[in-house]
Order: C-alpha cells, then structure tokens, then sequence
C-alpha cells in the first residue's frame, strides 16, 4: 500500500517547521513596531475637504462646487472630496483673469486605490499628452510660517506651523494656526500639459500629502503612506488644473499663489501628524499612554 504523503517525516518535519517560521515572524514584527495592518483615521472633528474657504485675499470661488456621479465618485475611491475652481480677485489684465481648478481626494485606512492623476484619467478621458511630465518646486509664500517649538527633540526644524487669515470671511479660526506637512519649503508638484480635441491646452499638477510628508508622484506616495512603523495610513491628493496657464511653470506658479493662502485650511482637513505619532490624537491612538502601539 502507498503511504500517505502527508504523514511522511519530511512533509511533517517542513510544516512544522514553516509553522516556527510564522511564528517567529510574527514575534520579530511586534518586536520591532511593524504594523502590516493600518487603521483609518479622519481629521479633527470629522472635517471634511468641502469645508475650505470659498474666498482667500486673493481669489474667490467660481461656480459652484463639482459634484460627481455615484459612478465616478465609486471610481475615485472616496467621498471626501472637493472640486472647486477658483479665480484671481485683481488680474493684472482685467480681461484675462487666472483660473485653476482645485481637486483634492482624501484616502484612509489600509489604502488599495490606486490614486487617480491626469497621467491616467485625462488621457483615459480622450486628451492627449501634450508635454513631458516635470516635476517642479511650489514656492509658498512662508510670511505667515513659523519653526513649531511644540514638537519633540527629534523633530525640530523640520515642522513649520502657518497662521490662518485673521480676516473671518477667509477662515472660520482667524488668527489661530496650524502644523504644516514636514519639510514644506520643499514641495513639489508633478506638472504636464494635456491637448483637448478641437480646444485648447491646459496644465494640470499634482502632489500628495500623506502621514504628514509630501511626495510629488502617485509612486512615492504607497510607500510613505504605508510606514510600517505608523498605525495609520492617510493619504490626499492636491490637483491644479488650468486652461489659463501658458506653460507648466506658469500653472506651478499660479497653484502656488493660491495654494499659499490655502494650504493652512487644507491641513486642517487631515489628521495632524504629530499628535498621531505622540499619541495624542485620536483618542483611541494605542500610543496615547506612552511607549510603544498596544497592537498585536
């Protein structure tokens, strides 16, 4: 009689012995804080992106807000979003204001969507590409930045805090202020122009915010959301798009004016990153009572 494969030493011997290695895997991640699994975490007080301001000093909501079908609201993977076009209260030239496009998409928790860019979408939409991609600097106005003293050794100099509009038409905190993403002299935005059948080129540019970074590429973004060391995982993405704009550098321009006036009220819509890794927000943070996450 043949004997039966699966009571053979050696099939015995190798699973146990893939069974220690599971083991011991699992017993090296929680030694070492690695959370394979991330938990969804929302801004303070369930703000949401159609909570930004309508009107900055410099550029006052155009139209209404878009809102999108079910179908592509189910195909962009979120329902916290916003897309808002904005144009420059005193042009230059009267006759040419600048508009842009404002889109922004929020994503929690263990994040499988892949995000949605021009690269893809404008040209799935029947565009073309018009130019090669680059990759560009914001240069944010940082007159109303500040170096946050409030942070941990580790992190001092690199966390800047921005002070909202004292005006309440521009803010609903006037005055107050509020921790900007790592590093944010250093933001970047991915740019590139798309032809239109029968219309015009316009530019469209695009960046992340995740965990409390910023990256310019939907490539990066996976990767600095998705620390295996944070217990959750966000990620949104900043998109300006505009048929105004002459060139990419001109749309990184534009989107930077507007941007530096917006980027406080933005961050005010995410979780801010530093109570998150101190455990001092949200409330059920496994960091809250020091040391370590209490996951398992």
């Amino acid at each position: 009689m043949a004997r039966n494969p699966f009571l053979m030493p050696q099939f015995i011997a190798a699973v146990v012995l893939l069974g220690l290695s599971s083991i011991g895997i699992s017993a090296g991640i929680r030694a070492y804080g690695i959370y394979l699994s991330k938990l969804p975490i929302e801004a303070p007080d369930g703000r949401t992106l159609n909570s930004l301001p309508p009107e900055t000093a410099s550029w006052v909501k155009l139209g209404n807000d878009r809102i999108e079908s079910a179908d592509i609201v189910a195909t962009l993977g979120t329902d916290n979003y916003l897309s808002r076009t904005y144009i420059e209260k005193n042009p230059a030239d009267p006759t040419r204001p600048r508009v842009v496009e404002l889109h922004l998409a929020y994503y929690t928790g263990m994040i499988d969507t892949v995000p949605h860019v021009p690269d893809r979408c404008f040209i799935g939409g029947g565009m073309t590409q018009g130019t090669n991609a680059q990759v560009l600097p914001l240069a944010l106005d940082r007159s109303r930045w500040f170096q946050d003293p409030d942070v941990p050794e580790e992190m001092r100099g690199t966390i800047w805090r921005a002070r909202l509009a004292d005006d309440s038409r521009f803010t609903s905190r006037p005055g107050q202020s509020v921790r900007l993403p790592r590093e944010p002299d250093a933001m970047r935005m991915r740019t590139m122009g798309f032809d239109i059948p029968g219309g015009p080129r316009i530019y469209a540019g695009y960046f992340f915010i995740a965990n409390g970074g910023h990256v310019p590429t939907a490539q990066d973004v996976r990767l600095l959301a998705f620390n295996l060391t944070d217990d959750y995982a966000y990620y949104m993405k900043v998109q300006c798009t505009s048929s105004t704009a002459s060139s990419a550098e001109d749309l990184a321009a534009m989107s930077s004016e507007l941007l530096s006036e917006l980027i406080g009220e933005i961050m005010l819509c995410v979780p801010d990153w530093v109570d998150v890794q101190t455990g001092r927000y949200p409330a059920d943070n496994p960091k809250r009572n020091g040391g370590g996450s209490g996951r398992s």
